[in-house]
């Protein structure tokens, strides 16, 4: 992975970007494609859509989702706490104790997320599961006076951002569902761009997937691909407790993951398997039985409906402070789409 490259990776996970409140991470994505983009624009949505070759009249759309799962501010109690809601799909027990950051008009607030400590906690309250309603978020306010003084009520809050590097490549953070998706988009697009490319090619960094695939859908309507590829975490199995009879053999390091099944053309994935099998690159292969809870879902079936694929990141420990990935398969991801879509001749049909 190039020096550039990993260090965008770097600022995108260090930038917040909770459904509805993306714009900082959308902000590092337009200053990084601003030396190779042949196009950009951000959609009345908030999408932002990197182009290449535009004029070409096979129009390819690549699409990884910016926004992360986070919380919104609901309430401020007269003794200064706070009190939210998810935005998008929590587990509560994974905040219990958590380092929280409130993104603010006038800046970041820390913050800690708690509940009554296991020494007060009845016998019966022990044995229940906390829910998000019973934890509250403490910034150190005196007072309701002092904690609205710098808080709003729909003030964003997400768990505190960071970057970790493990052994053997790996890399945990939060966000990393979906900042590895738009990694590789921009990457892709980038990389190819350096060829000569027979389709119209477009990156997109699309909004709130996570609140109902609600970015994917504008931006495609308003790209009107052929063909369209999203790119998303994907669950690896190669840690405890998973069933790889239903969740598929999925490790982290084995390169990208081709889906196959009803959300998928058929063509295009025989396509993918192709590139990959001639470049010698690594690749994984998933299954699903109906649409993917993933913005492919919704590309597919935009206007008179798209050509449509679906590239899985394999991602440890989802929804949680500690999403952890191999950075060879973002690299890896990048290449295999960059060489699709170099490979296009721009006359190719995948009509099932």
């Amino acid at each position: 992975m190039e020096t550039k490259a990993y260090e965008f990776f770097k600022e995108l996970l260090a930038a917040p970007g909770p459904s509805g409140y993306e714009e900082p991470v959308q902000a590092v994505v337009r200053q990084y494609v601003s030396d190779f983009a042949g196009s950009v624009k951000t959609d009345a949505h908030g999408n932002v859509i990197i182009g290449s070759n535009v004029d070409a009249p096979m129009r390819v759309l690549l699409a990884g989702h910016c926004d992360q799962i986070g919380l919104v501010v609901t309430h401020i109690d007269e003794k200064g706490f706070l009190y939210t809601k998810p935005i998008g799909g929590w587990d509560p027990q994974q905040l219990i104790g958590q380092h929280m950051t409130v993104w603010t008009r006038s800046g970041p607030v820390p913050a800690v997320i708690a509940r009554k400590p296991i020494h007060l906690l009845k016998s019966e309250e022990r044995d229940k599961v906390v829910k998000l309603e019973e934890m509250w978020l403490d910034i150190g306010a005196t007072d309701k006076d002092d904690a609205a003084g710098v808080v709003r009520i729909g003030d964003p809050v997400t768990l505190e951002l960071g970057y970790r590097e493990m052994r053997n490549g790996l890399a945990n953070s939060p966000g990393m569902d979906n900042i590895t998706g738009v990694w590789v988009v921009v990457e892709a697009l980038r990389r190819a761009a350096q060829k000569s490319l027979n389709c119209a090619l477009f990156a997109v960094s699309t909004v709130q997937e996570e609140i109902g695939l609600r970015g994917a859908q504008t931006s495609t309507f308003g790209v009107d691909p052929y063909i369209g590829i999203a790119v998303d975490v994907t669950h690896a199995t190669d840690c405890p407790t998973i069933d790889q009879r239903q969740e598929g053999d999925v490790k982290l390091g084995g390169g990208p993951v081709i889906d196959r099944g009803p959300n998928v053309n058929p063509r295009l994935f025989d396509r993918l398997v192709d590139v990959a099998t001639a470049a010698e690159m690594p690749y994984q292969v998933t299954a699903h039985g109906r649409g993917t809870g993933t913005d492919a879902n919704i590309i597919q079936l935009t206007r008179a409906g798209v050509v449509t694929g679906l590239i899985g990141i394999p991602n440890r420990y989802m929804h949680s402070a500690v999403e952890t990935i191999a950075l060879s398969d973002i690299d890896q991801a990048a290449d295999l789409l960059a060489a699709f879509v170099t490979g296009l001749s721009g006359d190719e049909d995948f009509t099932p």
